[in-house]
């Protein structure tokens, strides 16, 4: 699936590169506009976890993001994703027997700070003549940077493995004038990463693997200005 959004975005940025240079003969249109919206960011997890079991459970999370788009025609675009979340992490339904703990026990594994800047392509609609709401779809890849990892009071320490992963999204403008805006836009993230728990302080040695699938949705509405 990666291989397909790597090729839509290349195939997208020759095309927008193309057809820029005769709507440009014959249109005059902002080509920037940048939004600050509140996002919902609502993990869809699962994971395989090695030597103990269970599954995971990861919080949800409000936070401010900043984005900016750039216009290569008037349908064409490509947007950047700015911002950064911060998750309480734990198991569910591990088995601890072995270090004298519960068959059925929840490990706290502290928090982290997810840093998943997304660049998208999209194809923008003005379905009605009075231009006043625009939607759109994209498609893009993310790359997210795990940081300031607190392990908690029960691990001795937790890594993340800093991983690629591909977006898709829907969302539309809502114009109040012809340079700011009311936006609403939905994102899906798929997003997986290797985490190790170093549990050696419970158990000499201990160290325990896990194959961690996230998928936030993320959902934001906010305010934009063109320019």
């Amino acid at each position: 699936m990666k291989k397909v959004i790597f090729a839509f975005l290349a195939v997208s940025f020759l095309t927008l590169n193309a057809q820029t240079k005769e709507e440009n003969k014959t249109q005059d249109f902002k080509k920037w506009q940048a939004r600050l919206r509140g996002i919902a960011v609502i993990p869809y997890e699962s994971a395989k976890i090695g030597v103990i079991g269970g599954d995971v459970a990861i919080s949800n999370t409000f936070v401010p993001e900043l984005d900016f788009t750039y216009f290569f025609t008037e349908h064409f675009a490509a947007e950047l994703i700015l911002g950064t979340t911060k998750h309480d992490v734990n198991t569910v339904g591990s088995n601890i027997s072995a270090i004298g703990g519960p068959t059925n026990y929840n490990v706290d594994l502290g928090s982290v700070y997810l840093l998943p800047p997304t660049l998208t392509a999209q194809y923008h609609f003005s379905p009605f003549a009075e231009k006043v709401f625009k939607p759109y779809v994209g498609a893009g890849i993310n790359y997210t940077i795990f940081y300031n990892v607190d392990e908690g009071s029960t691990v001795k320490n937790v890594s993340y493995k800093n991983n690629v992963g591909y977006a898709f999204q829907v969302g539309f403008d809502l114009m109040l004038n012809e340079k700011f805006f009311i936006n609403v836009d939905a994102k899906k993230l798929f997003l997986k990463t290797d985490v190790t728990v170093d549990a050696s302080n419970l158990a000499p040695g201990l160290s325990i693997p896990a194959d961690v699938t996230i998928n936030p949705l993320v959902l934001g509405m906010g305010v934009g200005m063109k320019f």
